[in-house]
C-alpha cells in the first residue's frame, strides 16, 4: 500500500498522529491510545523508503538539512484528505518520523470542548492572550478557533506566524496573512519585527521561544495589538513566573510591570481520557483583573492561583474545577479527575 493511500486511512479514522521508527511495525495514536496498524516490524531501509516517500509527496522538498542535522520540521498537505506536521530525525543510525494529521476543516469550538468564554477572548481590542500546556495538548486547536472566530466576525489584519503551518484560514470578514518561519520567514524574532510594519491588528505567535521574542511580544501587546501565543506550562501562576524569570534578574521589577498591564488572559489545558474511550480537553482560564494586575506588579504571584480556585465565574475557573465538572457531567472518572487534578485532596473532598 502506498504511504499516501496510508494516510488517508488514518485520517479517515480519526488518528491524531503516525509514527514510523525502526524496530516497531507502522503504529498511530487513535484518542490518546497507541496502536500499531500491522505485525510487520520496519527495519531501517524501510523507515529510509517511508521518509523519502514523505519528502517526495511535499513537493520534493530537499531531504539533506534532514540527513546533515539530523531532524527536519515541515508541513505539507494531500488534496483532499488533510494537512500533515512533518518531524523527521535521525535515532540509532536510522530515519524515523512523527507525522501529525491536521484536518482542512477548521474545528468546531463546541464540538471539541472549547468554552465559549475561551473562543470570545477574540473579542478583545488589545493584549496579550496565552494558551499554555504541554505538547500535545490542543494548543494549536484552541488557538485556531480563537483566530477562527475573530475572522468571522471582525474586520481585522490577522497575521500567523508558525512554525510549521497548521490550521489554514480563508479570508473571510479579515484578512489573513499566514507566515512559516523558514520557508516565508528566517526566524519567529524577523517576521515578529516585520509584522509590526503590516498595519496587524492580531498576531497570532506560535511560540515565545526567548526572552527577546517575549520582550518584542510585550511591547506589541502595550502598544495596541491582540497577541494570542504559546508556552509550555500548566497553571496561570507559573506562566506568569516562567515569563518573568526568562529575563536577567535586573530586568525582572520592569517586565513584571510591563506583563502586569499588557496580560489580558491565560488559558491552561490538558487532554482527559474520558470513560467511552476519547480524549476531552479540560481547561483552566484566568482573566487577568485588576486584583491580579496589583499580584503581578507586588511579585504575590502564588495568590493568583487561590483567586482562580475560588471564583465562580465563568471567565476565571481552575483545572480542578473544569475536570469537576466533567466527572459531574459522567464524561470521565473520578480516578482520572484525581489523576490529572492539580489539587487531588481538595477535589477528592468536593467529589
Amino acid at each position: 500500500m502506498e504511504f499516501a493511500e496510508i494516510l488517508e486511512n488514518v485520517t479517515r479514522m480519526g488518528v491524531s498522529d503516525v509514527f514510523v521508527v525502526a524496530g516497531r511495525p507502522l503504529s498511530y495514536r487513535l484518542h490518546g491510545a497507541m496502536t500499531m496498524l500491522n505485525d510487520t516490524r520496519l527495519l531501517p531501509a524501510d523507515t529510509e523508503k517511508l521518509v523519502r516517500e514523505i519528502y517526495r509527496l511535499s513537493g520534493d522538498r530537499d531531504i539533506e538539512p534532514l540527513l546533515r542535522n539530523g531532524d527536519d520540521d515541515f508541513s505539507f498537505a494531500l488534496p483532499g484528505v488533510a494537512r500533515f506536521r512533518v518531524s523527521a530525525y535521525k535515532q540509532r543510525g536510522s530515519l524515523a518520523l512523527v507525522i501529525r494529521v491536521i484536518s482542512f476543516e477548521l474545528p468546531d469550538a463546541a464540538s471539541v470542548g472549547i468554552p465559549k468564554e475561551v473562543v470570545e477572548l477574540g473579542n478583545l481590542s488589545k493584549g496579550l492572550i496565552l494558551v499554555t500546556g504541554p505538547a500535545g495538548s490542543g494548543k494549536s486547536t484552541t488557538q485556531a478557533a480563537i483566530i477562527d472566530h475573530i475572522n468571522r466576525t471582525k474586520e481585522k489584519h490577522i497575521i500567523t506566524l508558525e512554525d510549521p503551518l497548521e490550521y489554514l484560514h480563508s479570508h473571510r470578514k479579515s484578512v489573513v496573512s499566514q507566515r512559516e518561519v523558514n520557508s516565508d520567514t528566517q526566524s519567529y524574532m524577523s517576521a515578529l519585527r516585520a509584522a509590526l510594519r503590516q498595519s496587524p491588528d492580531v498576531i497570532l505567535l506560535g511560540e515565545m521561544r526567548d526572552y527577546e521574542t517575549i520582550q518584542v511580544v510585550m511591547t506589541a501587546a502595550e502598544t495596541g495589538h491582540l497577541i494570542i501565543s504559546t508556552l509550555h506550562t500548566m497553571g496561570a501562576g507559573n506562566t506568569v513566573d516562567r515569563i518573568i524569570d526568562v529575563f536577567p534578574a535586573e530586568q525582572q521589577r520592569q517586565i513584571a510591570v510591563q506583563l502586569s498591564m499588557c496580560l489580558q488572559a491565560v488559558v491552561c489545558q490538558q487532554l482527559i481520557p474520558t470513560v467511552d474511550g476519547r480524549i476531552v480537553p479540560a481547561f483552566e482560564i484566568m482573566e487577568v483583573t485588576p486584583a491580579i494586575r496589583n499580584m503581578i506588579r507586588e511579585n504575590k504571584i502564588p495568590q493568583i492561583e487561590g483567586i482562580v480556585y475560588s471564583s465562580s465565574s465563568p471567565t476565571m475557573v481552575s483545572m480542578d474545577n473544569s475536570l469537576l465538572k466533567l466527572c459531574k457531567d459522567g464524561i470521565i472518572s473520578k480516578d482520572t479527575a484525581l489523576l490529572h487534578a492539580t489539587n487531588p485532596d481538595m477535589l477528592k473532598k468536593k467529589l
